[in-house]
């Protein structure tokens, strides 16, 4: 809306970004908006919605990155949400971002845009690829073909973006008008066109939002989305009349043509684009390989592919985890000086022990982990910003056929090693809903970095000297579960064959340090703002049932009586002191055991311990892995509660022989694989539950805690045979 500011007149509108995946549309939006911009979910459905903002000369521009897709035929969610923003929310100017390294197959999505008849800029991004491709570009005339005017940027060196603006500025100002192009689909197809744009034209108070041209093309695309809508806003005549010449349409179409209405709108729209390029551009005659294949045929080489990709995952997770180390012991350290100073500062009471047993040692368990988890993130962005995360997909793709998915699916799992929540919702990138919800149910037997303390703590214990090796065996058990579990869901509940998929390779780019921080931080305030919010709620609670109901005077023994009696024989120094400290530390550790016993929490774990032991597990093991439902780090913080550690002891050693003492090898183990299998924290459940439904997410529970039971059932009892 306008505004007086001074002399000057501030004018507002916006702009709406589509381009494929791959584009460098996220990049251009990032360049354009810089730190000020939001990210959130479109109404109603889980597709992400970036929005931002830009002061520019006179002008306050709203950007709306929308989702990366191919087509304009809703084949997948990403697909129907830019869809239907642009018809619905009209956009001031559309802007088109376009990869320019390959014309030819990039702008097929500019000439489905044309057909909606908006205000349009198409943006030639990464012209630097195209000026090394091409001898001579005729901007002007391909303008004039397209019916828009065309910019050229270069989206990773920031190049491009003022000319792009001042050009939005014009289309907006309709200083810049071209003539409208309309794509021709020979004499059959236009004639049926005609047909159906004349019967939707009697509708056209309801459908007044739609081109009709437009809506007649999808109508012979048969469009499922658009027929849908078409249903649901008509009267039953003019629905059943509608169908009746859709049906006549197509099958006139398919016996003149011998093909589908969808394949020759295709061809048509490739030959307009090859029209366009010839006459405009002159293309460099060379046999040269280009960069990007010479580098393909050593990465996605068929015999060394597998192994290059091993290999560069072996050193991310390596320098995640060593790197990782420092930053997390160091945030650790900081967490305990802090927590040491509220302990001296705050007086004893329920609010100390809220405050640091409750909210500090709860959510401390997720902070102390956000290094790593930005470090993993980092190294993702730039596989994805490089193109190679493409090429993963596309060598991962032969061995995920095998278990009933195909190489979109490994991405989703390879996050999943991070965090469970950004893989569960990095999911929507694939266009099958079967698919999609097998690859999140398998998700969850992909090692989370949440689960990482409690293998490390088990391992140290039982398996000093084989811990890295005890550790991988783990990893390994969960990446062998989800091909078995794959497999079983494919075969039953989501019956049928992946759906196949064109995987593009994107030319590879050299990342932008901007571009790479945005990502990881984006990614990295979901962790903390799903995970941390989730948990401090959960860690609360936790802390509320093991501090209520207070014991009182209920202990089995007078144990005050006790403390006085040990106070007075060392004040008449008849024991030592290092006695004295050592019985009364003895006397605490009883007192905290019961006042554990006695509280809610306790009981609770007494209460579910008969089914837990079968499995080896006793009632504080059992509580344990309940508590772990808040959060896997929670595991390890909610057994040192549990074994009643003091204030006073700083050292691990004390912690680690309790356990020692208390379980077996066997145990320990079984306990971290029960700790595997079962579903991940509360938070991931709830992103679960958002992207896919009320009655997967039950069915994750269920069918993960089964599992685990059953698994660990089975290793216990034939591991006692063994002992």
């Amino acid at each position: 809306m306008p505004n007086n500011n001074k002399n000057n007149i501030i004018k507002e509108f916006t702009i709406a970004l589509a381009g494929s995946p791959n584009s460098g549309k996220t990049t251009i939006f990032n360049n354009i908006t810089g730190s000020r911009q939001h990210v959130g979910n479109y109404p109603g459905v889980t597709v992400e919605h970036k929005t931002g903002r830009r002061k520019y000369k006179d002008y306050v521009i709203n950007v709306v990155d929308l989702p990366g897709t191919y087509t304009l035929t809703a084949y997948s969610m990403e697909e129907l949400v830019a869809r239907d923003y642009i018809i619905n929310k009209k956009p001031e100017v559309l802007v088109n971002v376009v990869d320019s390294s390959n014309l030819a197959r990039n702008l097929y999505l500019t000439t489905q845009l044309i057909e909606l008849s908006v205000p349009m800029v198409i943006v030639f991004n990464m012209a630097d690829i195209l000026k090394k491709n091409v001898d001579n570009i005729n901007l002007e005339l391909l303008s004039h073909l397209f019916g828009a005017p065309i910019v050229l940027t270069i989206g990773n060196k920031n190049e491009g973006m003022d000319k792009l603006l001042d050009m939005a500025i014009k289309v907006y100002e309709r200083k810049y008008t071209e003539k409208k192009v309309l794509i021709k689909y020979g004499d059959e197809i236009e004639n049926e066109i005609i047909k159906l744009e004349n019967l939707l034209q009697l509708k056209s108070d309801s459908l007044k939002q739609f081109n009709f041209r437009w809506l007649s093309i999808k109508l012979l695309e048969q469009d499922k989305e658009v027929l849908k809508y078409l249903k649901n806003v008509s009267d039953e005549n003019f629905y059943n009349n509608l169908q009746k010449l859709l049906n006549n349409s197509l099958s006139h179409i398919k016996n003149v043509m011998r093909d589908s209405p969808e394949v020759i709108i295709a061809e048509a729209r490739y030959g307009f684009i090859n029209g366009a390029l010839k006459e405009a551009i002159i293309e460099k005659k060379n046999n040269e390989i280009s960069i990007s294949d010479r580098i393909d045929q050593v990465l996605i080489n068929k015999v060394l592919g597998l192994p290059i990709f091993i290999f560069i995952m072996w050193v991310m997770f390596q320098i995640v985890f060593k790197l990782g180390d420092y930053p997390v012991n160091w945030l650790g350290s900081g967490l305990n000086k802090f927590t040491d100073l509220l302990s001296k500062v705050i007086p004893e009471g329920l609010l100390k022990s809220l405050l640091i047993d409750g909210i500090i040692g709860g959510v401390g368990g997720i902070l102390v982990f956000t290094p790593k988890i930005m470090l993993l993130f980092i190294f993702i962005a730039v596989l994805e910003d490089s193109g190679y995360m493409a090429r993963a997909a596309f060598i991962m793709d032969r061995i995920m056929h095998k278990i009933g998915l195909h190489g979109k699916s490994f991405i989703p799992l390879l996050i999943g090693f991070g965090c469970t929540i950004p893989a569960y919702m990095s999911g929507r990138t694939l266009e099958n809903k079967s698919d999609r919800l097998i690859t999140m149910h398998i998700n969850t037997f992909m090692s989370c970095g949440g689960r990482l303390p409690i293998y490390i703590l088990f391992a140290s214990v039982f398996f000093p000297k084989n811990s890295g090796n005890v550790i991988f065996s783990i990893y390994l058990i969960g990446i062998i579960m989800a091909i078995a579990m794959a497999k079983l869901l494919r075969a039953t509940r989501f019956k049928g064959e992946a759906e196949p998929f064109v995987m593009e390779l994107p030319p590879y780019r050299v990342p932008t340090i901007k571009g790479v921080l945005i990502h990881m931080w984006e990614r990295t305030w979901l962790y903390i703002k799903k995970a941390g919010t989730v948990i401090l709620a959960l860690s609360i609670l936790m802390w509320v049932l093991f501090t209520f109901p207070m014991i009182g005077n209920h202990y089995s023994e007078d144990y005050n009586l006790q403390l006085k009696n040990l106070n007075n024989s060392y004040l008449s120094a008849k024991i030592s002191k290092d006695f004295y400290d050592s019985e009364v530390l003895k006397i605490q550790k009883e007192m905290a055991v019961e006042k554990i016993e006695y509280s809610a929490a306790g009981r609770i774990g007494h209460f579910v311990e008969p089914i837990f032991k079968p499995l080896g597990f006793d009632w504080r093991l059992s509580l344990s892995s309940l508590a772990g439902i808040a959060g896997k780090e929670v595991v390890v913080s909610t057994l040192g509660t549990l074994f009643s550690i003091t204030k006073s002891e700083k050292n691990p050693v004390d912690f680690k022989n309790s356990i020692a003492k208390q379980f077996n090898p066997l145990i320990g183990y079984n306990f971290m694989l029960f700790s595997l299998l079962y579903f991940p924290c509360i938070a991931s459940l709830a992103v679960f539950k958002r992207e896919a439904g009320t009655k997967e997410m039950i069915f994750q529970i269920g069918f993960t805690l089964s599992l685990a039971w059953v698994v660990s059932l089975i290793v216990y009892q034939i591991g006692r045979l063994f002992i």
